[in-house]
């Protein structure tokens, strides 16, 4: 009779830890990949055309959650100096003080502060973004692209996301007729299990 009794004990712990174990298992944090993380913007040119740049070298961090998402966070940190646009002398210009003072700001930094199912594989997520000292909020939506492990064992993630917001509300003014001030953006994530 005791051993029933220490027996059904055992079995009962053992089913608490196991429930209480599962939401935490499906808790991952990631490194964002700045090899295969890709931060492309298009903004107006003399209102005539578009022009296209990247930023090189993404670094992060992803927290993901998907059965309790409301526990994901994300940090995305980009070197302002890594704005890339096939042009040595604009690269430059965009570098000096006119544009993103790279040696002054060096990290442009957006860090979440609410993540939110909006559909399958769909999620709202609010933050701040800072660039040139200044933090604004921003709400981007993040829409999960796959995940599975890579030919080396690796556990990988992928998200992307389409947004747009203004330069000057950062304080970027200079040249905003001939540039532009709306910046639309996509970023495209991949990030290493760790």
């Amino acid at each position: 009779m005791q051993t029933i009794k220490t027996v059904s004990k055992l079995l009962f712990c053992m089913t608490i830890v196991a429930l209480v174990a599962v939401p935490a298992a499906s808790a991952a944090t990631y490194g964002v990949d700045p090899v295969h993380t890709s931060v492309v913007f298009r903004i107006r040119h003399l209102n005539i055309s578009y022009l296209y740049g990247r930023f090189t070298g993404v670094t992060g961090t992803l927290r993901f959650d998907e059965k309790m998402p409301a526990k994901s966070t994300l940090t995305i940190k980009i070197k302002s100096a890594n704005v890339d646009t096939a042009n040595t002398k604009r690269d430059r210009d965009l570098k000096s003080a006119n544009f993103f003072n790279a040696a002054k700001y060096p990290d442009i930094v957006f860090k979440s502060d609410s993540f939110a199912p909006t559909g399958k594989d769909s999620y709202e997520v609010k933050g701040h973004l800072t660039l040139l000292g200044v933090t604004q909020p921003l709400t981007v939506t993040l829409h999960k692209i796959g995940s599975g492990k890579d030919p080396w064992g690796n556990y990988r993630i992928g998200f992307e996301s389409r947004f747009t917001l203004k330069r000057s509300a950062f304080g970027m003014n200079y040249l905003l007729k001939g540039v532009g001030d709306r910046v639309n953006l996509m970023v495209a994530i991949e990030a290493i299990r760790k």
